[in-house]
């Protein structure tokens, strides 16, 4: 079945931008994925299709209504084919951390709904309802779920077969399985010597057996420096795979 990625937004012009170039692009050119937006002030009140009102109790920002939120995503699941069935991610700063295996996750999976807010926050009722997965990028917050979700998305999209030209592309960089989860070793290529700095000897020597070793005694480098949190995390993991 073709992946189908399917974008609730006040803002469907957004879309696909990014994602409508490089690789997501000739994907979508050559229909190895689908994109539909979904305009959430198609289910908003009153002559101005308001989705949004003021925060129950006080405060700054408006929230977006559970009763718009729900009407455009049942829209989705009601009337496309194989909808119900898809993950539904909110894309939100107090959500789960969003990771390489999650990534993964959903490119087996036959689409993805976002369900993009641009406002204080999303009516409780609604979550409590529909219970979608609450899906963060970082400790940061953005102007709204748009370009969180197209952020997701294109991890996602590069895992679908025949989107990246070499397969190997996706197993052997940064989180991978095939990489124990450790950053990305150091990439190099023409000219040999730039500003006084040659490509390393072992990179070009023809040893493969010592460019492995080499490749991952800087992986491991490159994570205990840069993310000893990621270090700790897969050396903990480590230990629980041995006993």
């Amino acid at each position: 079945m073709l992946f189908a990625a399917h974008i609730i937004t006040a803002y469907p012009h957004m879309f696909p931008g990014p994602l409508g170039e490089s690789l997501s692009g000739r994907a979508l050119a050559d229909g190895l994925w689908q994109l539909q937006t979904h305009d959430l002030r198609n289910f908003g009140h009153g002559k101005h299709q308001n989705i949004d009102d003021t925060p129950a109790g006080g405060g700054a920002g408006m929230v977006l209504r559970a009763d718009v939120a729900a009407g455009a995503l049942d829209n989705v699941t009601d009337n496309v084919k194989g909808a119900d069935k898809l993950p539904v991610i909110l894309p939100s700063p107090r959500g789960q951390l969003f990771s390489q295996e999650m990534a993964r996750d959903w490119a087996e999976a036959d689409g993805l709904i976002f369900l993009c807010n641009r406002f204080e926050g999303v009516d409780e009722r609604f979550i409590e309802a529909r219970r979608p997965l609450e899906v963060s990028l970082g400790d940061y917050v953005l102007g709204g779920g748009e370009l969180a979700a197209m952020a997701m998305l294109e991890a996602v999209l590069r895992l679908l077969p025949g989107v990246m030209g070499k397969a190997e592309s996706g197993t052997d960089e940064s989180f991978s399985a095939a990489n124990d989860g450790l950053l990305e070793y150091p990439h190099y290529t023409r000219p040999q010597e730039w500003e006084g700095r040659a490509i390393p000897d072992i990179v070009t020597g023809g040893d493969h057996e010592k460019l492995a070793a080499w490749r991952r005694a800087e992986a491991e480098a490159l994570t205990q420096k840069r993310r000893p949190d990621l270090w700790d995390k897969l050396a903990g993991k480590r230990e629980d795979e041995k006993n």
